[in-house]
């Protein structure tokens, strides 16, 4: 009688085990689902947005897809735009201060030799006018010339017009130049605390992960 009453008992107890370790299995299982939606949100917050180019030349950051290429009127909106910006001064935003914040579109190893090319001698001596201001005029950029894998050639004309207050009227001086530019993989400009104008202008243009690495006169043989 003993024996039966214990194998009733281990009978009554096997169902309440199978129950219980079912039980266990799907506690676990849906711990490790949500562990993995963790990782998979975490990964994604980790992992760096990616360029979209947009059919009208801006550009906008998603996630995530490497790729050195841009189309070309990306390259010519970047190109134009960050000429404008770095020569367009006046009183209120002295041409150091632009030349300061916009910089940052420039590659590090080449902005002396560009800011050499750019204030050039017949400018130079307007500098000296703090009264004098100062707006760049485009007039046509080149199709964008392919140099190698992330790389490209522009010719841009243009003039840029001084105004002091000795010369209402303004004086024109033309600015033709084949300007090169790289992408790059991450955007290198960055917005401070209290960010000018020129700041959030500047981390715009950044945004299409472009950098001017060379300016050269439109009729030099050699841009390299």
């Amino acid at each position: 009688m003993q024996l039966l009453k214990r194998e009733n008992n281990q009978k009554s107890i096997l169902p309440l085990f199978a129950v219980g370790t079912f039980s266990l299995h799907i506690l676990t299982l849906l711990l490790l689902m949500f562990h993995g939606t963790l990782l998979q949100q975490l990964s994604r917050r980790l992992t760096p947005q990616s360029l979209v180019q947009l059919a009208d030349g801006r550009a906008i950051t998603v996630d995530p897809s490497q790729n050195l290429e841009r189309y070309p009127e990306t390259i010519r909106r970047f190109v134009g735009q960050s000429m404008t910006l770095m020569l367009t001064w006046s009183q209120q935003q002295p041409p150091e201060t632009v030349w300061e914040i916009s910089s940052q579109l420039l590659a590090a190893d080449a902005k002396q030799k560009i800011h050499s090319e750019v204030m050039n001698s017949n400018s130079a001596n307007q500098f000296a006018n703090r009264g004098a201001e100062s707006v760049l005029i485009v007039q046509r950029i080149s199709q964008p010339t392919k140099i190698e894998d992330g790389k490209w050639k522009v010719e841009m004309q243009a003039n840029q017009l001084i105004f002091s207050n000795s010369d209402k009227l303004g004086k024109s001086i033309p600015f033709n130049k084949q300007i090169l530019v790289q992408s790059t993989e991450t955007q290198a400009t960055s917005l401070p605390d209290l960010p000018l104008p020129w700041h959030l202008a500047t981390y715009r243009l950044g945004e299409a992960r472009l950098e001017i690495y060379n300016i050269c006169d439109i009729k030099a043989q050699n841009c390299s």
